[in-house]
């Protein structure tokens, strides 16, 4: 359900990010320490004064929240609608009548304070990747039209790697300037097994592991026709990558030193899949604080 209730005032928006932020506790930004005492109120927000160090804060001190012009509560909706909804920046900045500048600074800043996903694997594990258009300056009808299959960093259509973990069920998007064996062999390095089982297309860049003691690979190949030989297929990475694509779709001319943002994003919306909307909105809120 939509938590309207968090939008209506900025009290209420204030509220949640007490409840989220401190949940453990108020303790100061600066020195991390906890003994504080409550010092007044900044606006809606409430203020404290931490007995260590002797400085003043708030709820929104050092967060991407603070010395914004843009009220909690439109933070709040921006972050809900752009992972919940995959709504555009344009379509935010009609909603809430503000400047496309603005509300794209504002998503970018949400989701470069994401972290980036932790890769741990414990296999058996499907790897594959997708190339999506990157790079773009202006409006794609404007450009030059693309070659068709796999692409370049360089070309404006960068490699991002899909990884599907059978055992855990967890999936990593992970973009990358090329598609060869040692960015193959870092993307799993981290696994649980001695030796970990890896599935992939027959694409050439995979023959690497075949060579390496640390995996044992099996794979289909595509061009004969081949997709799936009993457990031995990557439709799980295909699939995911069918998502990624969608997911990027409404925010076409990301550029390609912003993508990683963007995809860190797309990884949190997986994460929110089938939380109710307070819930989603608390846990996004958890995920930069």
């Amino acid at each position: 359900m939509f938590p309207i209730s968090r939008f209506v005032s900025e009290s209420a928006a204030a509220d949640l990010l007490q409840q989220v932020r401190w949940r453990d506790g108020v303790e100061c930004p600066r020195c991390r320490s906890d003994p504080t005492v409550r010092n007044g109120s900044y606006r809606v927000y409430q203020r404290d004064l931490c007995k260590n160090c002797g400085r003043t804060f708030n709820d929104k001190t050092d967060t991407i929240f603070a010395h914004s012009k843009l009220s909690l509560k439109e933070w709040y909706f921006t972050i809900y609608v752009f992972l919940r909804v995959n709504t555009s920046i344009q379509q935010i900045e009609a909603e809430l009548d503000l400047s496309y500048r603005t509300v794209r600074r504002r998503v970018e800043r949400f989701a470069r304070a994401l972290d980036a996903p932790s890769i741990t694997l414990s296999g058996p594990v499907e790897i594959d990747e997708v190339y999506v258009s990157a790079g773009l300056k202006g409006r794609e009808r404007d450009q030059e039209s693309r070659s068709r299959g796999r692409g370049s960093y360089d070309g404006d259509k960068p490699p991002v790697f899909t990884l599907a973990d059978r055992d855990s069920g967890d999936r990593y998007v992970v973009p990358a300037k090329s598609v060869d064996g040692s960015t193959i062999r870092l993307l799993l390095a981290d696994h649980d097994e001695e030796l970990l089982t890896v599935y992939t297309d027959g694409f050439r860049a995979y023959d690497p592991l075949d060579e390496d003691d640390a995996f044992t690979r099996k794979y289909v190949v595509h061009g004969d026709g081949e997709y799936a030989d009993g457990d031995i297929h990557v439709n799980t990475c295909e699939s995911h990558a069918s998502l990624t694509r969608r997911w990027l779709s409404p925010h076409r001319g990301v550029s390609k030193d912003k993508l990683t943002p963007y995809l860190k994003a797309f990884q949190l919306r997986r994460e929110l899949y089938r939380k109710p909307g307070d819930e989603a909105l608390k846990y996004a809120l958890d995920a930069v604080l």
